[in-house]
């Protein structure tokens, strides 16, 4: 459900918000995509390892 909402995300702290009104619209919006997917990161890695290690534990409680 989070992934189907549209609405905008600003994800910078002050100081960057400060800085990305000055550089204009295109900019700003290159920044919060970047970190975005910066962020996007971290969450798919351990949703990986959290994946495999619930699939391993089913894999060998299947096997006993």
């Amino acid at each position: 459900m989070l992934l189907l909402s549209q609405n905008p995300v600003i994800a910078q702290c002050s100081l960057c918000t400060k800085t990305a009104q000055q550089l204009g619209e295109k900019p700003a919006q290159g920044l919060n995509s970047g970190i975005l997917y910066l962020m996007l990161m971290p969450f798919i890695l351990v949703g990986f390892i959290g994946y495999r290690w619930w699939k391993n534990n089913k894999d060998v409680e299947e096997q006993q």
